[in-house]
């Protein structure tokens, strides 16, 4: 992760080799600016780091030819792990309103849904009604996918997979008033939303997520993995 003094004068120092020997070191330079803005990207995200073109410590490293579409010298990580949570931007995304969740139903055949959530640090929380129909599905099933993303080109998404565990409690859980307070009400809005789920619910059921996978995509520095096949392709065909 790219961080600190220490870091930062690490990745000057890549900066200062890739710009020498490719001699783009001159005021101005065009390929310099764009080596910064990728550079300052990837501090952003918090979600990898420069390494040597040979460098292949990691089996996820981008596809040779995907750092030259994004103007960038050398080769970059993506880190496909829990840490990536940590990650500025995603936890940008960990505090937006709605998840997508997708399950598999007692049937067999795939849901997916959305629904309100919150992060506590660790864990993605949803809660449901007791009677609600995913609940003897995820029992059967408790593997989920989620997705968080954005509306904006490029879009920013979130991928997660997890574990889901079904904790019944008798009262309204702090999650759930909390996860609906983002949400544009009025002062007297909220107060008579709380006095309606109070008098409606007697307890509720907090879908508890153990995140055991995460992938970060932002398209500028991370891409999907068939989007990174695809630049690779085309890299061995223009080589041959």
């Amino acid at each position: 992760m790219i961080s600190g003094d220490e870091d930062q004068r690490a990745a000057d120092g890549h900066k200062a080799q890739a710009v020498g020997e490719q001699g783009l070191d001159r005021p101005g330079s065009i390929e310099v600016a764009r080596y910064d803005r990728v550079r300052e990207r990837a501090v952003l995200l918090g979600c990898g780091q420069f390494t040597e073109p040979g460098d292949d410590s990691d089996n996820r490293l981008f596809p040779e030819g995907v750092p030259q579409a994004f103007g960038h010298p050398r080769r970059y990580i993506p880190r496909r792990d829990a840490g990536a949570l940590d990650y500025p931007l995603s936890r940008q995304l960990l505090a937006r309103d709605l998840l997508r969740m997708a399950y598999v139903a007692k049937d067999g055949t795939p849901r997916n849904i959305p629904i309100g959530f919150t992060w506590n640090g660790s864990q993605i929380v949803v809660c449901t009604t007791k009677n609600a129909p995913k609940l003897p599905s995820l029992r059967h099933h408790p593997e989920v996918a989620l997705t968080i993303d954005t509306e904006v080109h490029p879009p920013k998404v979130l991928l997660i997979r997890g574990r889901a565990e079904l904790d019944v409690v008798d009262v309204i859980p702090e999650e759930y008033l909390q996860m609906n307070g983002s949400y544009e009400m009025t002062p007297e809005q909220r107060v008579e939303w709380e006095a309606e789920v109070r008098s409606l619910y007697d307890g509720m059921v907090r879908i508890v997520i153990t995140p055991t996978w995460v992938k970060l995509i932002d398209f500028e520095t991370t891409l999907p993995t068939a989007v990174e096949e695809l630049i690779r392709q085309r890299a061995e065909r223009q080589r041959a």
